[in-house]
C-alpha cells in the first residue's frame, strides 16, 4: 500500500470505530475524542492509542475489546493493538462537533 492508501485505510478505520459506543456516556469513542492515534502499518497491523474519560475507567477492559472485535470482523488478517495512555489528560474539549450535539453541549 502506499501512503495515500494507508491514510485512507486509517480513515475508513476510524469511521469504523464510531460503531465502538463508551456504555457509560453511550456516545462513540470516536466523537468522544477517546483516540489519540491510529497508524496502520500498510500489511498486518492497526495500532491505537486509546485514552478513557477517566483513568479508574469500570469498563476500559470492554472498550478495548469491543475495537479489536470491531476491526477483526472487518479485516481478520489484521492484528490490533490498543496502548492505553493518559497523556494527553482527556477533556471534553475533544469531543468532536457532533458528539458535542450528541451530548447537547
Amino acid at each position: 500500500m502506499n501512503n495515500q492508501e494507508i491514510a485512507q485505510f486509517e480513515l475508513d478505520t476510524l469511521e469504523l470505530l464510531k460503531n465502538v459506543m463508551d456504555p457509560e456516556i453511550e456516545i462513540n469513542i470516536v466523537d468522544l475524542g477517546l483516540i489519540y492515534e491510529l497508524k496502520y502499518d500498510g500489511e498486518h497491523q492497526i495500532d491505537i492509542e486509546l485514552t478513557f474519560s477517566t483513568p479508574s475507567c469500570p469498563l476500559g477492559a470492554t472498550i478495548i475489546s469491543n475495537i479489536k472485535e470491531t476491526i477483526l470482523q472487518k479485516h481478520p488478517k489484521i492484528a490490533t493493538n490498543v496502548n492505553v495512555v493518559f497523556e494527553p489528560k482527556w477533556s471534553t474539549a475533544f469531543i468532536s462537533t457532533e458528539g458535542k450535539r450528541v451530548l447537547g453541549l
